[in-house]
């Protein structure tokens, strides 16, 4: 795939792709590999914080209730 005519904003200002340095470019990837890693962090706690409820409605259910 190629860069041409891409165009990227930073910081309110937008720039050609093909423009920046690769030094840039590659900061770029990196931005994109920690926002993609991010994401999946996220869906992972998300997950994980259902298991948790689910878990806890068990213990309740789990635990005798007293009757007096």
């Amino acid at each position: 795939m190629t860069d041409r005519g891409q165009k990227i904003v930073i910081d309110g200002n937008e720039y050609l792709l093909s423009s920046l340095s690769d030094e840039a470019k590659a900061q770029i990837g990196n931005l994109q590999f920690v926002e993609s890693e991010i994401a999946r962090l996220k869906a992972k706690l998300a997950v994980a914080s259902t298991a948790k409820l689910a878990y806890q409605a068990a213990l309740k259910n789990a635990i005798p209730t007293e009757t007096h």
